[in-house]
């Protein structure tokens, strides 16, 4: 054999190759997510995502007890006394219709690339431009003026959502370029805001001396969190594993695009897509409308009137929706076939939270669940059940299309997520209609 010859041995084993395996480079491994500085970032901006909802539900009582009481009489006593017994119903109507209509526009505008940037950064300031007005109000006397502050309170929370809904679709697209668990780094992140804010709202129930003063700190730290959102949004490209998933798929094998193909991607993605549905559809049905007017039975129950809401309402959801978030990070059944099971099953938690001690003041059929520690027990099991579904459904979605098209399934899942927040949401309206008398 001369010097320049090729052993036989290795020469067959190179015919052997399939001609790709010729032509193509190793693929490079992925970097890895040091100090898991990527994960936290989208739990930020998950938490992001939900704070305008979060801030306006929990702040009910600042708004029925202190800014919308009437200091005269007639007619603007009883258009005050209409908003105040159906306001979180107008809460939902101003948050989650503009939010659910510019996330569908968001969905089906596509502005090249790296149109996700100014999306993200356009409605962060607007968030916070909003947020500084809702502040401004608080610090201001509005008792004079009632009505004008309900319309600049609606118009305010309109503007936040409209942003937020471009914000929180644009996110989902930049998660889905990742690995699964980052889709659920968003979802965490949204439920951590709720307990956060849960957590907030009952130590300013206890140490503020006025609800002006405890309405400041309270939104201005909601003002915080969107300026570190903003911050942080600018520190991903300098981390090596964000730009890995980040650059664009070259490879010639994939021509690009000028469109997605929606249809293709919604075949492939609807049945997670409906779970995502289901899941938020009945979580809104019941959390706050429902639960937050269920009241305490038991006169020898150990947590006080005072703070029965604020605990086994709000609390209790954020808390246990997080845990529920956190679990699938290990475990993560059922699988994509057969995750529909236990989404459907959750609709029994409609007549379960009915049965409660709901509105008892107007209810027109009895309470049947007059154990406090069963609501208790029914809360608890309905949260985690709602962190757990979302966090599996919203990983599921991206997986079902190849990797160019993931960003899309990820925003066409969060559209859902929106959709079934909405439908959901306004129940509340049908639930006192049948369950309560005017």
């Amino acid at each position: 054999m001369g010097e320049g010859a090729m052993p036989q041995e290795e020469g067959e084993s190179l015919l052997r190759l399939p001609p790709v395996a010729l032509l193509q480079p190793p693929v490079p491994r992925p970097p890895r997510d040091r100090g898991n500085m990527l994960y936290i970032i989208l739990v930020i901006h998950g938490i992001g995502t939900l704070m305008p909802w979060n801030m306006f539900i929990n702040a009910k009582t600042y708004f029925t007890d202190y800014k919308l009481v009437s200091h005269s009489n007639g007619t603007e006593d009883e258009t005050l006394k209409e908003i105040r017994t159906n306001l979180m119903g107008y809460l939902t109507l101003a948050s989650q219709l503009p939010n659910l209509l510019c996330s569908f526009l968001n969905l089906f505008l596509q502005f090249g690339e790296s149109s996700l940037t100014p999306r993200i950064v356009g409605s962060l300031l607007v968030s916070v431009v909003m947020f500084v007005v809702t502040v401004v109000l608080a610090m201001v006397d509005t008792s004079s003026w009632s009505m004008v502050f309900f319309y600049l309170t609606m118009a305010t929370v309109v503007l936040l959502n409209m942003a937020c809904g471009v914000y929180q679709n644009s996110i989902y697209g930049v998660a889905a370029k990742l690995p699964q668990k980052y889709c659920n780094a968003v979802v965490l992140g949204s439920n951590l805001c709720g307990t956060l804010i849960a957590v907030l709202n009952i130590v300013s129930l206890a140490l503020s001396p006025n609800q002006r003063t405890a309405a400041v700190y309270y939104f201005v730290s909601a003002l915080f969190v969107l300026l570190v959102c903003l911050d942080t949004y600018f520190a991903l490209p300098l981390l090596r594993c964000y730009r890995y998933y980040e650059k664009p798929d070259t490879s010639p094998s994939l021509p690009r695009r000028k469109m997605p193909p929606y249809w293709f991607i919604f075949q492939k993605a609807w049945p997670q897509c409906l779970n995502v549905f289901l899941v938020f559809f009945v979580t809104l049905a019941l959390f706050p409308g429902v639960s937050s007017d269920i009241e305490k039975y038991s006169k020898t129950f150990p947590i006080s009137l005072k703070y029965f809401t604020a605990v086994t309402c709000f609390l209790s959801f954020n808390l246990f929706a997080l845990l529920g978030n956190i679990v699938p990070i290990w475990i993560q059944w059922p699988g994509p076939r057969f995750l529909w099971v236990p989404v459907v099953a959750r609709l029994l938690f409609l007549p379960l939270f009915m049965a409660c001690n709901y509105a008892p003041a107007k209810r027109v059929i009895p309470v049947y669940i007059t154990s406090d520690w069963a609501y208790v027990v029914i809360m608890i099991v309905f949260s985690f059940s709602s962190g757990y579904l979302s966090s599996l459904s919203m990983m599921y979605a991206p997986g079902t299309v190849s990797k160019d098209l993931a960003p899309v399934a990820g925003m066409m899942a969060a559209f859902f997520l929106l959709l079934g927040i909405f439908v959901g949401g306004n129940t509340v309206f049908l639930t006192s209609w049948l369950f309560t008398k005017s």
